[in-house]
């Protein structure tokens, strides 16, 4: 495995950081180090596979839990399917079984992933507390070894990564500990989201801590948490040193997000949002391979808030969501999406702009839509 060298400005002159290829071993290499974040009910496999059509460096699957992966439960394996289109992709896996971790990662390899991740950062109750895995493993940095160490075995010839956060709380902030831990059990690249487990989501992520771990390890680091323009990922690897970007819920109805962090690290210059033509495009790409792939009622259930992300900021939006949450029917939905954005295309930025005065809209809103129709 080589070690990705420290970031160096994207040009002469530049203060923006540039990102170097990753190479993880096991014929992994990551020639763009901008990963799409795995997040629970939103990166399935349609997600992950238009955000790497669009420019994402490395996708990762939603956290899977590693007993039920074992027992092969059908909703699970349909998790952690991977993309099946060239590209290498990481399955994500959660447990606190050191033995069922490395089961799990056995069936995961198997069934095609080219990376397995494992959580040691998920904080929310259920799993962090109920059952003793995700973040509460950085509690216990004997178990958490035994996992690691348990996992890279089972998949010699596989990468094996980790996430996770700065620590259980303010007073264990133990991740450049446990990032040294990681290291010697064979662990190729770690990811730390700039918070504890019992902030939760709240609060500000902690881009200068993570230095202290890119400090305390020669393996590659990502930064996590809070990333959610192309210049604020600039700035997190600034302040944290990190070799690579991990971006979350900045990708919320942007799966372009992770080719415009990419483009503005590789030239320094603001990205543009894509046309609306555009954003309708790929929001229609989206819908359908939802559909394809979970079914229709499930399908059009779990786009609903894909279609809320997409079109924030528009005007008219709120009402359009509302109907899009009524219909059940899959041509309706297209015909509504349709509906709602063509008057946009058609009349354009200045039509839009008017209507936005006849009803009184606030200039905050105005301005949120009109960057997302300037094109």
């Amino acid at each position: 495995m080589s070690i990705a060298a420290p970031a160096t400005p994207a040009a002469a002159g530049s203060s923006v950081p540039a990102l170097r290829p990753i190479d993880l071993g096991g014929g992994v290499r990551i020639a763009t180090p901008v990963y799409l974040a795995p997040m629970s009910g939103v990166t399935d496999l349609p997600f992950r596979r238009l955000a790497r059509r669009l420019g994402t460096g490395m996708v990762v699957s939603e956290m899977i839990a590693s007993q039920a992966m074992v027992r092969e439960n059908r909703q699970t394996l349909k998790m952690a399917e991977v993309d099946g289109f060239g590209a290498p992709s990481a399955v994500q896996l959660a447990g606190c079984d050191p033995e069922v971790m490395a089961d799990a990662a056995r069936l995961a390899v198997d069934r095609g992933a080219a990376v397995v991740d494992i959580n040691f950062g998920c904080p929310v109750k259920k799993v962090a507390v109920g059952q003793q895995a995700g973040s509460a493993l950085m509690r216990d940095e004997i178990r958490a070894a035994r996992i690691l160490e348990a996992t890279v075995r089972a998949v010699p010839d596989v990468p094996v990564t980790l996430k996770m956060r700065m620590g259980w709380d303010h007073s264990n902030l133990n991740a450049p500990v446990l990032a040294r831990v990681a290291e010697g059990s064979g662990i190729r690249l770690v990811t730390v989201h700039g918070r504890t487990r019992q902030q939760l989501y709240t609060g500000t992520a902690d881009w200068d801590f993570v230095r202290k771990v890119k400090d305390a390890v020669r393996i590659p680091v990502l930064v996590n948490g809070d990333i959610l323009t192309p210049e604020g990922a600039a700035e997190a690897l600034r302040r944290s040193g990190a070799d690579g970007v991990m971006l979350g819920r900045g990708c919320y109805g942007r799966p372009w997000f992770p080719r415009q962090v990419a483009e503005h690290l590789a030239t320094g210059r603001a990205a543009a949002e894509p046309a609306l033509a555009e954003q309708l495009a790929v929001l229609l790409e989206h819908l359908r391979d939802m559909l394809s792939h979970h079914g229709t009622v499930t399908g059009l259930r779990l786009a609903r808030k894909h279609v809320a992300w997409y079109s924030k900021g528009l005007p008219g939006s709120a009402e359009f969501r509302a109907r899009v949450n009524t219909l059940d029917d899959a041509p309706a939905v297209e015909a509504l999406i349709e509906g709602f954005y063509r008057p946009l295309l058609d009349q354009g930025l200045e039509a839009a702009r008017a209507a936005f005065h006849a009803r009184g809209v606030s200039k905050e809103a105005e301005g949120a839509a009109a960057g997302r129709l300037a094109a």
